[in-house]
């Protein structure tokens, strides 16, 4: 029999296989990622894997996927569900990017801290949002949700086998097999002919929307490896002559503790396309929607945090507003420097960002009563606080990942009223909770503290 988190481990495997002979810049993309984690090890030692072992980071990969419809998105989940990953966050990408991005997104992932080590494969899924006239006039719409009715992205075969495999946590190996080879070739990029006229009419919003409504498949968009020094990883890419985006997205590379999430790529490629023409003849194209992403993992942080770090992001967008001229990484660093805490101590005690405790086996007892407060153990060398990977994604750097691979910037009405999308909506459209990542952190450092508490006897006093 095998079990949901070895289906997971296999499926990233085949996935990132599958990717690679598709996309070839890919595997260079893994091979350099593989590169710079050895030696950030050998540079760094044991501290390199203060956010997880290089063998957990080197494997691990999160993909990205985009749907059309509700139906598609609840199909999505039963498959991932077979892999024990469930929805977790609501992003709206339609308010982060700047461009037209008529997306909202969930991230499926394994929410146990068990299945995280054992493989933390996560997927970021897109649906369209035909609803929102800022992008879709209502003959546009109506046409788009017929074409979208009309396909069928997952076979029955499939669907079934991921209903057994979420109700039994297991599969046996026959069926394993056959589970994930549907899976695989469910994601890849079909060779069936593409309507040029349709696909080019949704273009014109966004190509985002005609890479989801304007193709009769959909496909991994791309792939992600996690480093551990992402401006190595840069540098590097660019030395081999990969065209890379502009920027590295997220927090700034400063001094102190990494937190939550720093990604970047290289552009979409031009890929070559069977194209249909109005009078039926199929010829060649090239259609640039894939790229290859990148990403460093850093702390997760509380809502505190997390309104901190939206804070800084302002004030580095004013004043680079202000002068134009001005270094933009330079100057978030700098303001970093000035208002993030420069140690995981003083994060955990101004409660910015999450942790695991433990009793330390080392320190030797006294005879005093330990004290009742996490951060006097803390300070007091009772316990060591263990960081917290950030699992999960950001809007607003997921956004600026969209763009930077964007042929062009589309079109938005934003004299119309936008269609409310929420977390809510989501779970209803899934028939699943979509999981807030707060309280999956905030469980997880509770539980540390509660066995904190019962190994010195403190129940019931530990706050």
């Amino acid at each position: 029999m095998i079990s949901q988190w070895q289906l997971r481990a296999a499926f990233a495997t085949r996935l990132s296989d599958m990717y690679g002979r598709e996309v070839p810049a890919y595997t260079t993309l893994v091979d350099v990622s593989r590169r710079v984690n050895e030696d950030v090890l050998r540079a760094r030692g044991a501290d390199a894997e203060r956010l997880g072992s290089v063998g957990r980071v080197t494997a691990e990969r999160h993909g990205a996927i985009r749907v059309g419809t509700p139906a598609e998105l609840g199909q999505v989940a039963r498959i991932f569900g077979a892999l024990g990953m469930h929805p977790v966050g609501f992003y709206d990408l339609r308010e982060a990017a700047a461009s037209a991005v008529p997306v909202v997104s969930t991230a499926f992932r394994p929410v146990d801290g068990e299945e995280l080590a054992r493989n933390p494969f996560r997927v970021f899924t897109s649906l369209l949002t035909p609803a929102d006239p800022r992008f879709f006039d209502a003959d546009l719409r109506a046409r788009l949700e017929t074409f979208l009715a009309g396909r069928e992205l997952f076979p029955p075969e499939l669907l079934a086998l991921a209903d057994r495999a979420a109700a039994e946590r297991e599969l046996p190996d026959d069926d394993a097999e056959r589970f994930l080879h549907l899976a695989v070739a469910a994601f890849e990029l079909s060779t069936e002919p593409v309507d040029r006229a349709w696909y080019a009419t949704l273009e014109r919003v966004s190509a985002v929307a005609a890479d989801i409504g304007g193709v009769r498949s959909t496909h991994i968009n791309h792939l992600t490896p996690r480093v551990l020094d992402i401006d190595e990883l840069y540098r590097r890419m660019a030395d081999r002559g990969i065209e890379m985006i502009d920027t590295i997205q997220g927090p700034p590379d400063w001094q102190g503790p990494d937190l939550l999430l720093r990604q970047t790529s290289f552009r979409a490629l031009a890929e070559p396309r069977a194209m249909r023409t109005p009078d039926g003849t199929v010829t060649s194209g090239t259609l640039r929607v894939r790229f290859g992403e990148v990403e460093a993992r850093g702390i997760a942080v509380t809502p505190d945090g997390r309104a901190l770090y939206d804070r800084l992001l302002d004030l580095v967008d004013q004043q680079s507003a202000r002068h134009p001229g001005l270094d933009r990484a330079a100057c978030a660093r700098t303001v970093w420097a000035e208002h993030v805490p420069a140690t995981e101590r003083e994060l955990a005690a101004q409660g910015l960002a999450y942790f695991t405790y433990h009793v330390a086996p080392d320190r030797p007892r006294d005879g005093r009563r330990p004290p009742t407060v996490i951060a006097e153990l803390l300070r007091q060398g009772w316990v060591r606080a263990e960081p917290l990977v950030y699992e999960d994604f950001l809007p607003r750097s997921a956004a600026g990942i969209f763009q930077s691979n964007l042929s062009g910037e589309g079109s938005r009405n934003d004299e119309q009223e936008g269609a409310a999308y929420d977390s809510a909506w989501l779970s209803g459209a899934l028939g699943h909770d979509v999981l807030d990542p707060y309280a999956l952190y905030e469980q997880q450092q509770n539980r540390s503290i509660a066995q904190v508490a019962r190994e010195l006897g403190l129940d019931g006093e530990l706050g």
